[in-house]
C-alpha cells in the first residue's frame, strides 16, 4: 500500500499549496493527504479561539493511524507539537523553513504584540482590500528573490482565504503564540529531515540548531528561498523520499 503523506501548509495558505508536491509524488508509493488547518481554505469557520492544540486534534483526527508528517513554516510548527503529541504515529517527519519557536520571552511577546496589531488591521479592514495585505505580506525581506511564478501561485493561493480568519489564526498560533520546543526536540526519535531553501539564511541557521538537537536528523539546503512548497516542489518531494 503507498505510504501515506501528511502536508501542512503555512500561514494564510491551504492545501492548494501541495499541489505541485503532490503532483510529483509516486502515487505508488505516497499517498499525499494535504487539509486545510484551522483558520484557514475550507477551516475558516473552525473553532475559535484556535489554538496550537486544536490544530494538533485537527491534524490526528484527520490523518491515518500512521503516516510521513510534513510541515511547511507554520505547519512544521504545528507538526513538531503533532510529533511531540504522537510520535507512535510518525513514521518520518519533514520540516520545510520551520523554527522549533522565539526562546527569547521579549522577542517573543513583541511578535505576540505584531501579530495581535495585524490581526487587528485585518478584522478592521485597515488594508486598502485583501489583496493590499497580501502583497505588504509578500514584501517581507522573507521572501525577497522569490521568482514570479512562485509569487503568482502564493497570492493565489492566499487569496482563497478570509481576513477574519486569518485574524483568529494570527491571534491563536502566531509565531508570537508559540512556546518554544528547542528543550524538547531530544524526545523526538523518529527519522527527521529539515529542508531550507539557499536563500533563506534564517532558517538555515535555525535548521542548523534543530539538526543539532534532533537525534536521527539531517538538514538539507535546496535552491530556492522560503517558499520552497511552490518554489521548489522538486527539492521538497526529495525531501520525503529520504529514509
Amino acid at each position: 500500500m503507498p505510504e501515506s503523506v501528511v502536508l501542512l501548509h503555512g500561514f494564510s495558505g491551504t492545501h492548494r499549496a501541495w499541489d505541485g508536491v503532490a503532483a510529483r509524488l509516486d502515487r505508488e508509493r505516497y499517498l499525499p493527504l494535504a487539509f486545510d488547518l484551522p483558520g484557514h481554505g475550507a477551516a475558516a469557520d473552525a473553532e475559535r479561539p484556535i489554538a496550537f492544540s486544536g490544530c494538533v486534534a485537527h491534524v490526528l483526527a484527520a490523518s491515518p493511524e500512521r503516516f510521513v508528517l510534513c510541515g511547511y513554516s507554520q505547519g512544521g510548527r504545528i507538526a513538531l507539537q503533532v510529533a511531540l503529541r504522537a510520535p507512535e504515529r510518525i513514521d518520518r517527519l519533514v520540516l520545510v523553513a520551520c523554527s522549533a519557536g522565539i526562546e527569547d520571552a521579549a522577542e517573543r511577546a513583541e511578535r505576540r504584540r505584531c501579530d495581535h496589531r495585524l490581526a487587528d488591521e485585518l478584522e478592521a479592514g485597515s488594508w486598502a482590500g485583501f489583496d493590499s495585505f497580501i502583497e505588504g505580506w509578500r514584501a517581507q525581506p522573507l521572501f525577497a528573490g522569490e521568482p514570479p511564478e512562485a509569487g503568482r501561485l502564493a497570492r493565489e493561493d492566499q487569496r482563497r482565504n478570509r481576513p477574519d480568519a486569518l485574524a483568529a489564526a494570527l491571534r491563536g498560533i502566531g509565531t508570537g503564540e508559540m512556546e518554544p520546543l528547542w528543550g524538547r526536540l531530544a524526545e523526538m526519535t523518529m527519522p527527521v529531515t529539515v529542508l531550507v531553501g539557499a536563500r533563506d539564511e534564517k532558517f538555515q541557521a535555525l535548521g542548523q540548531r534543530m539538526t543539532e538537537l534532533l537525534p536521527d536528523s539531517q538538514l538539507v539546503v535546496a535552491p530556492g528561498g522560503h517558499g520552497l512548497p511552490l518554489e521548489n516542489p522538486a527539492a521538497v518531494v526529495r525531501a520525503i523520499e529520504r529514509r
